[in-house]
């Protein structure tokens, strides 16, 4: 797959390559969604899963 993208921005002048940076994900992540995958994981596991809001 690698090579196949080199290959794409060797042979088209036109194409360029932008660095989004290590943070991109953490920027752009939903935030409900890693609660929703953790859930998810647990009941694939076998768990039963509720989840409350916390108290401060």
């Amino acid at each position: 797959m690698i090579l196949v993208i080199a290959w794409h921005l060797i042979n088209d002048p036109g194409a360029s390559c932008k660095e989004l940076g290590a943070d991109w994900h953490q920027r752009h992540l939903n935030p409900a969604r890693r609660p929703r995958d953790l859930v998810r994981q647990l009941r694939a596991l076998g768990h039963q899963v509720t989840l409350e809001p916390a108290t401060v």
